[in-house]
């Protein structure tokens, strides 16, 4: 776990912030932790400048690449069911995008392991981190249905895109009681899924929380800009 100093990048008013938790607070997000860091956490810093005015709205934005990120409730709710079991060692995320969500989970995990399919935008995320001094994450350009095997087995797994369906790789990637949260479907119907394994044992209980919109999790990785 991090405890990054966010001051002196262009922080914007304390007011702005507060009116974004109190949001998250009356859909239902009560981790105090997760309200915390998104409280602290420079949103603004992960969009481009057009759009930086509109980062605490609480709506998914364009980040290029047919690209998003998370709307602030959907980042504060799949974070609370992750860490739902209590404190987290290794968590891998599948679609670094930004890196917003990645902060998030580098300031309530020991070590955040994310992969994206996209190179451009992984090359900016890894500038964010550097200029947040956010340590505890390490970072591979890959197809995210693969997971990270070498790192495997994870205490958590937390997907920022759509399969069809809960890709078998990573459900192997789980390790004793892990938890994988992610958005199954497709386009037009995505379920947020809570997958949790069961002991030591290759079963597995799930459970359908919420009706979500993601974009879809592709294969296939993309260099040029």
């Amino acid at each position: 776990m991090n405890s990054l100093d966010f001051s002196g990048v262009g922080m914007t008013s304390q007011r702005t912030r507060e009116r974004l938790i109190t949001r998250l607070q009356a859909q239902g997000i009560n981790n105090q932790r997760v309200l915390d860091t998104i409280r602290v956490t420079p949103r603004h810093l992960f969009l481009d400048e057009a759009l930086a005015h509109r980062a605490y709205e609480d709506t998914a934005l364009p980040i290029g690449f047919s690209q998003t990120l998370s709307q602030p409730y959907v980042v504060a709710r799949m974070t609370e069911l992750l860490l739902a079991r209590g404190s987290l060692n290794k968590v891998l995320e599948i679609g670094t995008g930004s890196g917003y969500q990645t902060t998030i989970l580098a300031q309530l995990v020991t070590e955040v392991f994310s992969v994206e399919r996209i190179n451009p935008l992984l090359v900016k995320a890894k500038k964010r981190f550097r200029k947040l001094g956010a340590t505890g994450i390490k970072v591979k350009l890959s197809d995210g249905s693969h997971g990270w095997e070498e790192h495997a087995p994870f205490d958590g797994i937390i997907g920022t895109a759509a399969p069809q369906s809960v890709p078998t790789e990573l459900l192997k990637q789980l390790g004793v009681d892990g938890v994988l949260v992610i958005p199954i479907g497709g386009l037009n119907k995505q379920e947020l899924r809570l997958i949790k394994r069961v002991g030591d044992t290759e079963q597995f209980d799930e459970e359908t929380i919420e009706t979500v919109k993601f974009v879809p999790l592709l294969s296939g990785l993309t260099y040029a800009d």
